[in-house]
C-alpha cells in the first residue's frame, strides 16, 4: 500500500468534506482512497496507527472496503509522518559521496545525526532560504520508517522492523552544519526536512538495497545513484542504532546521499529562491518542493 495524509484541496469540494480536516488514505490509480470514508474511527496520524496493535490491517481493511476516492489533484497531501520521536540521518553513507565531501568520518562505523523534527515538511511545501545563512544544499534520500519497537536488533532480522518506506530531502545548512560535530543544527533548520509523498508499506519492496535514487534541481540532474551503493545498509543502520537506543514505531532514517550535492561543485550550486527541487526514489515515489526566501 501506499499511504498517506491528506486534507482536500478545495474548500468547495464536491465530495463535501471539511477540507481543513487531516485524512488518512491509500494512493493507488492516480487516486487516493478515503479510509475516514469506511473507518472514522481511525487515527489521523501514521505514528499513531502504527503504535496500535494491528494499525495497519485497519488500514488494509479498510482500504479494499471504502469507495470513496479523490483525484490526487483535488488533495493537498501532507508529511506521511508528522512528528515521529526521532528522525535520523547517517552522513557520508555512499562512498561516492563521502570522496566529494573529503573522505569518510569513519572507516569501520556509521555516523548517525539528528535532524529536529520540526524541520518536517510535507511534499509541494516550501523549502525556506534563511536569513542567517545562504549556503542552503539538498540531499536526496531513501527514508526508513520503523513499525515496531526495536532494541538491540540483529541485522538479518532488521527489515523485519521496517513498516515502510518514503522519500526525504536531507536538506542542509551548511555553514552551521560544519560549526560543530554533531551537525544537528545545520540539519535543522525549520522546512528542512521534506518527507513523502507518501508512506509504501514494506511488502512493496522486496530490496531496499536495489533502487534508483534520483535527485533534479530546476530538471537539471544532479544526483543519480543505486541504494546498492550504500557503505552501511538499511539493516546494517538499524542494527547499530537499535543497540544504542530503542526505535520506535514511526521513527525515521534517511539513509545517505549519493554524490552530486551542491557543496561539491566548484563554485558551490547552493538552493535559490525559486529553484524546484524533485527527488525520485524508484518503487518509492517523487518528492517535489519548491524554494522560498524565509519572510
Amino acid at each position: 500500500m501506499r499511504l498517506c495524509r491528506f486534507v482536500l484541496g478545495d474548500a468547495h469540494d464536491d465530495l463535501g468534506d471539511d477540507p481543513g480536516a487531516v485524512r488518512l488514505g491509500a494512493v493507488a490509480d492516480g487516486a487516493v482512497i478515503d479510509l475516514h470514508a469506511v473507518d472514522p474511527s481511525l487515527p489521523r496520524d501514521l505514528v499513531e496507527l502504527m503504535r496500535e496493535p494491528g494499525g495497519l490491517d485497519r488500514v488494509a481493511h479498510a482500504a479494499t472496503t471504502s469507495t470513496t476516492t479523490r483525484p490526487l489533484d483535488r488533495v493537498r497531501l501532507l508529511a506521511p509522518v508528522q512528528r515521529p520521536a526521532k528522525l535520523l540521518g547517517i552522513a557520508r553513507n555512499y562512498a561516492a559521496h563521502a570522496a566529494e565531501r573529503g573522505g569518510t568520518l569513519a572507516d569501520d562505523f556509521p555516523v548517525f545525526f539528528n535532524k529536529q523534527t520540526s524541520c518536517i515538511v510535507g511534499p509541494h511545501d516550501a523549502i525556506l532560504i534563511p536569513a542567517a545563512s545562504d549556503q542552503v544544499d539538498y540531499e536526496g534520500e531513501l527514508g526508513v520508517v520503523i513499525g515496531r519497537t526495536a532494541r538491540n536488533v540483529e541485522r538479518d532480522d532488521a527489515l523485519a522492523y521496517i513498516a515502510g518506506y518514503l522519500v526525504v530531502n536531507d536538506v542542509s545548512v551548511r555553514d552551521w552544519q560544519r560549526r560543530a560535530p554533531t551537525m544537528t543544527l545545520g540539519k535543522s533548520f525549520d522546512t528542512h526536512g521534506p518527507i513523502g509523498p507518501w508512506l509504501v508499506t514494506a511488502d512493496e519492496i522486496a530490496d531496499p538495497q536495489s533502487l534508483r535514487i534520483r535527485t533534479w534541481v530546476n530538471g537539471d540532474l544532479r544526483q543519480d545513484a543505486s541504494t546498492a551503493d550504500m557503505i552501511f545498509d538499511c539493516a546494517t543502520q538499524i542494527q547499530v542504532l537499535s543497540t544504542a537506543c530503542t526505535l520506535e514505531a514511526g521513527d525515521v532514517i534517511a539513509t545517505g546521499t549519493p554524490a552530486g550535492v551542491g557543496a561539491a561543485s566548484d563554485p558551490p550550486r547552493w538552493l535559490r529562491p525559486g529553484d524546484t527541487v524533485r527527488v525520485a526514489v524508484d518503487g518509492v515515489g517523487v518528492l517535489e518542493n519548491p524554494v522560498h526566501r524565509a519572510t
